[in-house]
């Protein structure tokens, strides 16, 4: 469905999509982050941001299952062909999601389609999967948003980049969920100053 965006004088616009990336597995993250990453999902369905997860476990789903209780759209990208094999090989949800893609890519096929389906992308606790996730979207140019405090590598994130002497002026950070996402759609919404005729 589309919505008029006055500031694009007028133009046709999508939603925003934000993928959400972070630990499928949580005991490694610090005590409040499944609150924090179901909070984060409340501030993405006020702003009428579809929410885009790796249709797993952990901090993917609480971020779901807020966005969805809150009246907004989840859409997941799975690594499994098909339903069946999703729930019954992956063992993984289905609940919380108002769609499921089921790419048949493995993790590391998803982890990509993942990034790429989205405007940007916020990692938060995390393991490699979501380490990948992140230098995906760095290397594709996205937008980030690092959930800071929560345990993971999001909280080693910065260090990583700045030993990397790259540039990191589309990462942000933020202890705060609503800040963070107030800082992402800042981002995003330079890029798209570019768009207007």
């Amino acid at each position: 469905m589309k919505k008029k965006n006055s500031q694009l004088s007028g133009i046709d616009v999508l939603k925003y999509k934000i993928c959400v990336s972070g630990a499928s597995i949580t005991g490694h993250c610090t005590p409040d982050t499944l609150n924090r990453a179901e909070e984060l999902g409340r501030y993405l369905a006020e702003q009428d941001i579809v929410t885009v997860t790796g249709a797993t476990t952990g901090v993917p789903y609480w971020v779901a299952k807020g966005a969805s209780e809150a009246g907004g759209t989840v859409i997941g990208i799975s690594p499994a062909a098909s339903k069946v094999h999703h729930v019954k090989t992956y063992h993984l949800p289905i609940d919380y999601h108002d769609l499921i893609i089921y790419t048949g890519f493995g993790y590391a096929g998803r982890d990509l389609l993942l990034v790429r389906s989205a405007d940007a992308v916020i990692n938060l606790c995390g393991r490699i999967g979501t380490l990948n996730e992140f230098t995906a979207a760095f290397e594709d140019d996205k937008p980030i948003g690092i959930l800071t405090k929560t345990g993971g590598v999001a909280d080693r994130i910065e260090d990583l980049v700045n030993n990397a002497h790259v540039n990191t002026s589309k990462i942000v950070y933020d202890d705060d969920p609503k800040k963070l996402l107030e800082k992402v759609l800042e981002l995003i919404k330079a890029e798209e100053k570019g768009l207007e005729p």
